[in-house]
């Protein structure tokens, strides 16, 4: 069996005429050579990551590094953003080593056509089993990517497993990133992320840090992408694809990126909640 890949965020190309930037995070699950083989799921799959100018990929499945290569040849467009620098998160501190299943592959983005300029992405894919101390342990990252980097814009996301009988209510007490204010949580404890409709849990969330990052979002653009919904998939389709629906959110830009390069005001949503 192919190995299970850290999560992978890819800079996608957008191919279309952008308002704002979106940022999306999606467990793909087991995301191997069998979907990739399966034309009718890839169509899908690649159809969702095109929608998302960042998304965070979990659960690749391929020790042949195959996949992600196939996954940018389908992907073109216009470059929105670029990579300043990257580093894996090493969890080696004393007495509370090898918290982290999947240790955060950390990335520090450049993005000259929203309204904040640059933005550090903290992705995370836990064990459910230790869910609440590998999220709590996030705030240990966000203090060493600070005093390595000396930045104030952050992005939490990924499959925290953050919900249901992995983190249940009393445990979020003992959660910093949930207990210091300064974080705001973009998808609510009341949100569905899974597919099946047997099942009503937040797993997947984003976690914001950073008054700038925060004023940027557009309101109302934070939430769940339901793809069986919006693709007219049957249960069993969308599952084919993955047992997780992506979530996202989107960034404001200083101006509309088009092809005969004019500057456009992008229009306020009304907000809702999360």
């Amino acid at each position: 069996m192919s190995p299970l890949l850290p999560p992978l965020l890819l800079l996608l190309l957008s191919t279309q005429d952008a308002l704002a930037l979106r940022i999306c995070s999606f467990n793909v699950r087991s995301f191997g050579e069998a979907k990739k083989e399966d034309r009718s799921t890839m169509d899908v799959i690649v159809k969702i990551i095109k929608r998302c100018d960042i998304m965070l990929l979990m659960e690749i499945k391929d020790s042949n590094n195959m996949i992600c290569p196939m996954l940018m040849e389908k992907l073109n467009g216009e470059k929105l953003v670029s990579v300043k620098r990257s580093y894996l998160y090493r969890d080696h501190q004393d007495g509370d080593e090898d918290v982290f299943s999947r240790e955060p592959f950390v990335v520090w983005f450049q993005s000259p056509h929203t309204v904040v300029k640059d933005f550090v992405i903290i992705p995370l894919h836990t064990t459910p089993e230790t869910s609440v101390k590998e999220i709590d342990e996030l705030v240990d990252v966000y203090v060493d990517v600070k005093k390595r980097w000396k930045r104030e814009n952050f992005i939490f996301m990924g499959d925290f497993n953050a919900g249901c009988s992995y983190v249940r209510k009393k445990a979020w007490k003992n959660i910093r990133l949930r207990n210091d204010s300064s974080f705001i949580w973009l998808i609510g404890d009341g949100e569905d992320t899974t597919v099946r409709e047997s099942t009503h849990c937040a797993y997947d969330r984003i976690v914001l840090r950073g008054p700038e990052l925060i004023d940027a979002v557009v309101p109302g653009s934070n939430g769940i992408f339901n793809f069986q919904k919006a693709y007219k998939l049957t249960e069993e389709e969308a599952l084919a694809v993955s047992d997780h629906f992506p979530v996202e959110f989107r960034l404001r830009t200083s101006r509309a990126i088009t092809s005969n390069k004019k500057s456009v005001t992008p229009k306020k949503k009304k907000p809702r909640r999360s």
